[in-house]
């Protein structure tokens, strides 16, 4: 199965694998399948997938990922096909366009 990249190394996406206690809650909340478990923890394995929702931050009860959660480089994405133009999106403080 094929799955959208919105921009690539864009994403805000972080984890902390320190403070992960293994519940799994960001494998079974995430919509992309951004989150697999790897000895006994979570792993981040397709990072360029996360659309940014936040589902995963709001069920980590320790903390562990941070997301700057929003429509964020989603909305560049279809901003730009909508307009027929380079998408370009504001996720840092330099825009970051996608060629």
């Amino acid at each position: 199965m094929n799955r959208l990249v919105y921009l690539p190394d864009v994403v805000t996406l972080q984890l902390d694998r320190e403070r992960c206690n293994g519940c799994g809650m960001c494998v079974k909340v995430c919509p992309h399948a951004v989150f697999s478990m790897l000895e006994n923890k979570a792993t981040i394995v397709g990072r360029d997938f996360c659309m940014e929702c936040g589902a995963c931050a709001m069920n980590c009860s320790e903390e562990a990922i941070s997301v700057r959660a929003g429509v964020g480089c989603a909305a560049a994405v279809l901003g730009g096909i909508l307009r027929n133009a380079e998408p370009v999106c504001g996720c840092s403080s330099d825009e970051v366009s996608c060629n």
